[in-house]
């Protein structure tokens, strides 16, 4: 079983990626979408997004980084890909299923799932552009409003020359809401012949097993449940136990330390607010400490608070 740690824009950082390939069981992770609109992106937007390119795109933890495209123009993204891999990037990973407004209203994202012609033409300029030897990869909802395209745009995908495929299974609409239909990618498994790795909805090991029996797909990606309990990749390959509250404070305090002296310190109350969120669906006591610091802004009050 592979598991992958899932992109998720301004929660899943190289800071992130860091502390969770720590705790263990992530075999790859993709970064969060580099945007890619009609120009060749300078080296510094790449290593910003994944400081790993200075480590040859591993993880301080020896895990393989993938950078993830996100864009509507094939020459571009094209471009784009192969500055990437020269850099350091494990292979190249294609956005087709961000749901947010913004990114899909500049043709980005989910809503090229509408458009299964201009999937095939991204995948191809990328496939042609980067070196045979380097993975490239798509990740792609079930759809836009529905599902009526969903093999459509798995076909697309494969036959463009995409080496393997991610599905989230559930359209840009139903965006995260519970359930996601696994079944889904078992019908689409019946009609690809490249690997898929299913994501969605996963958040323990049952939630695991019953994925990889409804879809039909040993791989999977986690992200939300990877925030929601730091050890779930582990969780679900030796169904250890799940991470005690003392173990998941002292990696709050680890990412404390990351955050408020890295350097995107001033972001920190939101992003460990942000992170509380996720943790609170699994520990009480994330729920009981998000309410003491949730109107706090000093970072230094907060990291107190976490000690305590």
């Amino acid at each position: 079983m592979h598991i992958t740690l899932a992109p998720m824009e301004g929660v899943v950082d190289h800071l992130m990626r860091d502390m969770l390939t720590q705790v263990g069981g992530f075999d790859l992770c993709v970064t969060e979408f580099v945007r890619v609109v009609e120009q060749l992106l300078p080296k510094k937007v790449f290593y910003r997004l994944c400081p790993e390119l200075h480590n040859q795109g591993y993880t301080p933890s020896g895990v393989p980084v993938k950078v993830q495209l996100l864009g509507q123009h094939g020459q571009w993204l094209a471009e784009n890909a192969q500055r990437a891999v020269e850099l350091g990037s494990h292979g190249i990973d294609l956005n087709f299923g961000c749901p947010a407004k913004t990114v899909n209203k500049s043709k980005g994202g989910a809503v090229l799932l509408k458009d299964p012609d201009s999937i095939f033409q991204i995948v191809q300029a990328v496939r042609e552009a980067v070196p045979g030897e380097q993975v490239v990869s798509a990740k792609m909802r079930l759809g836009f409003e529905d599902k009526s395209l969903a093999i459509e745009n798995a076909l697309a995908i494969q036959e463009a020359g995409a080496d393997s495929i991610v599905i989230h299974a559930r359209t840009k609409v139903e965006g995260y809401k519970p359930p996601a239909y696994w079944d889904w990618i078992a019908k689409i498994k019946q009609v690809v012949n490249v690997p898929i790795v299913a994501n969605g909805e996963i958040w323990n090991h049952q939630d695991a097993r019953l994925c990889q029996s409804q879809s039909r797909c040993q791989n999977l990606m986690i992200g939300r449940g990877a925030l929601a309990l730091p050890n779930l990749a582990r969780v679900i390959k030796t169904n250890e136990a799940h991470m005690p509250w003392d173990q998941v404070r002292a990696l709050l305090i680890q990412y404390s330390g990351y955050e408020l002296y890295g350097q995107k310190g001033k972001y920190y109350p939101n992003r460990v607010k942000q992170w509380f969120g996720y943790l609170s669906r699994e520990y009480s006591q994330a729920q009981e400490l998000f309410l003491r610091i949730r109107a706090l802004r000093e970072s230094e009050a907060i990291l107190e608070q976490i000690k305590q």
